[in-house]
């Protein structure tokens, strides 16, 4: 999306200098992992109330478990480096309401509130990333994204807008996390399959819209 800032962390160097030693991190970097590593830990709770009743419950002991994983080692990075970190607080269903009625209500099953999770969702954790990082995202296109994509997801719009398509697109490309993940821990997991199955085909889809 050529957001002003994206050069000013190196990922790769990043991810050597994390596996190297983690406690010898720069602050700017510290101040990186430290706040992915919050986002990702606050993301799937919130998500999980989107989602269907009998999948909320199968998940939410381990989801919180791994929040509390996740939140310990980012408070170790950021005190090693001297730098503070915050998460993001997601949107939950009974706080959005979609042209004018419950977020849920214009939600029919699991894939569509898979979905318009996805896109809320990672568009909240993407600002919040991005704002650690140096990463200028203009508010007006984060206001657009979320009421073109609360809208096209769960509620009466046909299509998004080419600009919101394309940011939509690039932010459904956590099906290759998803897939790293799962084959670096050998999980051979069938409910990553899903994810990344359901996000790669969204990603393919708004690609060639």
């Amino acid at each position: 999306m050529d957001f002003p800032g994206v050069d000013a962390i190196d990922g790769d160097r990043l991810a050597a200098a994390l596996a190297e030693d983690p406690t010898e991190l720069p602050p700017a970097a510290a101040r990186s992992v430290a706040t992915t590593l919050l986002a990702d830990g606050a993301f799937s709770e919130p998500y999980c109330e989107w989602m269907p009743l009998w999948y909320e419950l199968g998940l939410v002991a381990p989801v919180r478990y791994g929040e509390w994983r996740l939140r310990r080692v980012a408070r170790e990075v950021a005190a090693d480096a001297g730098v503070s970190a915050t998460a993001p607080r997601f949107s939950r269903p009974r706080d959005v309401v979609v042209d004018g009625r419950p977020a849920l209500e214009g939600l029919s099953g699991f894939r569509e509130r898979f979905l318009a999770a996805a896109a809320l969702l990672h568009l909240e954790w993407f600002v919040h990333a991005a704002a650690a990082d140096g990463i200028a995202v203009p508010n007006d296109l984060v206001e657009r994204a979320r009421e073109e994509s609360l809208s096209y997801y769960a509620g009466d719009r046909d299509r998004l807008s080419p600009e919101i398509r394309r940011f939509q697109e690039l932010l459904f490309a956590d099906d290759a996390w998803v897939a790293r993940v799962d084959a670096a821990y050998g999980l051979d997991s069938r409910l990553f399959e899903v994810w990344e199955q359901l996000l790669r085909d969204e990603r393919r889809r708004l690609a060639g819209d």
